[in-house]
C-alpha cells in the first residue's frame, strides 16, 4: 500500500517555523513522527509527501494515485477505520476540511466529484504548540503501538529505582542509578539510549534511539527527546525533534525544539506570564499573534538554530531556522530565520557562515550537509527575507 501525506497552504504555514524544513507529517509528537504512526497502522513503508516544491529533492513525491492523508492528522481508531473503509469515489472530511481520499499525484486535494464521508471528531497538530499540548497522550498511544506483544530489556542496575510497570527498554538501552516513575504514564527508552546517574524521570516520557539524559537531569512528564540528542537540566512537557542538544542546566518547558539545535548552558525559557493570562504566539499564516488558548507556552525553535550561554527566552517566543541568539536580556518574542544577535538587535546570519556551522555540527553526528540541504536552506533564506526587518533600513 502507498500513502501520501499532503500539506495544504494553510496547514503548512500554520506549522511554521518547524515546517520550513519538513512536511508537516515529518513532525515528531509522542514517540513517533506523524507519518510513522500511520505507516505502522497500515503496515507499509511506501510513504510519499506532497508539500512545498523545494522539498522534492529531500522528501519523495508520489508518482501515481495513492491514498492521500492530510499531514497534520493524528490517527485514532475511529479515523483509521474510516480511512480503511473509504472507496475511491469517496473523501473523508471534517467540517470544511478534506482529511483523506484517493488522489492522483498532482490532483487538487478537494472534494471534486467525490462523495463526502463526514467525521464527527478529529485530532490534529495544527500549530506548533499543539505538539506539546497533546504529547503526553500521543506517548501513551505510541507506547502501546510499539510495545504490544513485546518484552522489555531488563533493568539490571540495583541502584535504579522504578515505580509503575509501564517502563520499556529497547535493545542496548542503559539506565544507571536513576529514578523512573511511570505511575502517571509510560516511560520508553529507545535503542542504544542512555539514562545517566542521578536522573529523575516521570512519565509519560520517551527517549529515542542513541540519545542521552545527562547526570542529574530532571525530566517531568509529557516530554519527548528525539534521536541522537543530549539533554540535561530541567525539562517539562517539551519535545526535541532530534540531533539537538540541551546538555546543561537551565529550564525548558512547554516547548518544541527542531533538529540540529543547541541551547547553551543555563538557557531558560519562561512558560507562564506573570499575570497568568493566555499566551499569544506568532501565527505565520496570518502574520500576527494568535491566542493559543494555553496558559503555559514556552519556546518554538526551528532547525539549525542556536543560543549562547545564559540566554533568556520570554513566554511564547518563536525562533526561525538557523538563527543564532546570544547576549543578556530578553530578545524579542519573534526571531526571524537567519537572525544573528539578541536583545540589543540583530544582523543577518549569511548562508555561507550558516553552512559552515551546520557542516561542523552535522559532522559530529557523522552526517553531511548535502547540496539538497543547502538548496533548501538557501530557499528558506530567500523566502524569510521579508521578516528580517533590519535589512530594509
Amino acid at each position: 500500500m502507498q500513502i501520501t501525506f499532503i500539506d495544504t497552504e494553510e496547514s503548512w504555514k500554520q506549522m511554521l517555523p518547524l515546517s520550513y524544513t519538513r512536511p508537516v507529517a515529518e513532525v515528531r509528537v509522542g514517540i513517533l513522527k506523524v507519518h510513522e504512526k500511520w505507516s505502522k497502522r497500515f503496515s507499509t513503508e511506501n510513504i510519499f509527501f506532497r508539500s512545498e516544491d523545494y522539498f522534492q529533492n529531500i522528501f519523495l513525491a508520489p508518482t501515481e494515485k495513492t491514498l492521500t492523508i492530510l499531514g497534520n492528522v493524528l490517527p485514532t481508531e475511529k479515523v483509521f477505520n474510516s480511512i480503511k473503509e473509504l472507496k475511491e469515489d469517496e473523501a473523508l472530511s471534517y467540517q470544511d476540511q478534506i482529511i483523506a481520499g484517493y488522489y492522483d499525484k498532482d490532483e487538487s486535494f478537494d472534494l471534486g466529484n467525490r462523495k463526502a464521508v463526514q467525521l464527527d471528531e478529529l485530532h490534529q497538530v495544527a500549530y506548533p504548540w499543539d505538539i506539546f499540548r497533546v504529547n503526553g497522550s500521543e506517548i501513551k498511544k505510541d507506547f502501546d503501538l510499539l510495545t504490544k506483544g513485546r518484552k522489555s530489556e531488563p533493568i539490571n542496575d540495583q541502584h535504579t529505582k522504578t515505580y509503575g510497570d509501564q517502563i520499556f527498554l529497547e535493545k542496548g538501552a542503559k539506565v544507571k542509578a536513576a529514578v523512573l516513575n511511570a505511575e502517571n504514564g509510560p516511560i520508553y527508552i529507545g535503542k542504544d539510549a542512555e539514562v545517566q546517574e542521578g536522573a529523575l524521570i516521570r512519565g509519560p516520557f520517551a527517549l529515542c534511539e542513541h540519545s542521552t539524559i545527562n547526570m542529574g537531569a530532571k525530566i517531568k512528564g509529557d516530554s519527548t527527546i528525539g534521536p541522537h540528542c543530549k539533554v540535561g537540566g530541567e525539562v517539562s512537557n517539551s519535545v526535541i525533534f532530534g540531533y539537538s542538544n540541551k546538555g546543561h542546566e537551565g529550564f525548558l518547558g512547554n516547548s518544541v525544539i527542531g533538529e540540529w539545535c543547541n541551547l547553551g548552558a543555563d538557557t531558560n525559557n519562561s512558560n507562564l506570564k506573570n499575570n497568568y493570562a493566555n499566551v499569544k504566539m506568532w501565527d505565520f499564516a496570518t502574520g500576527g499573534f494568535k491566542d493559543t488558548g494555553l496558559q503555559f507556552c514556552g519556546l518554538i525553535m526551528g532547525d539549525h538554530s542556536k543560543c549562547g550561554i545564559n540566554t533568556m527566552f520570554n513566554t511564547g517566543t518563536t525562533v526561525g531556522v538557523s538563527a543564532n541568539i546570544f547576549g543578556d536580556g530578553f530578545p524579542r518574542t519573534i526571531i526571524p530565520s537567519f537572525a544573528w544577535g539578541g536583545s540589543s538587535g540583530f544582523t543577518t546570519y549569511q548562508t555561507r557562515k550558516a553552512f559552515e556551522t551546520a557542516e561542523l555540527v552535522m559532522k559530529r553526528r557523522s552526517k553531511d550537509l548535502t547540496e539538497a540541504d543547502k538548496a533548501m536552506l538557501s530557499h528558506i533564506f530567500e523566502i524569510t527575507a521579508e521578516n528580517r526587518v533590519w535589512e530594509k533600513k
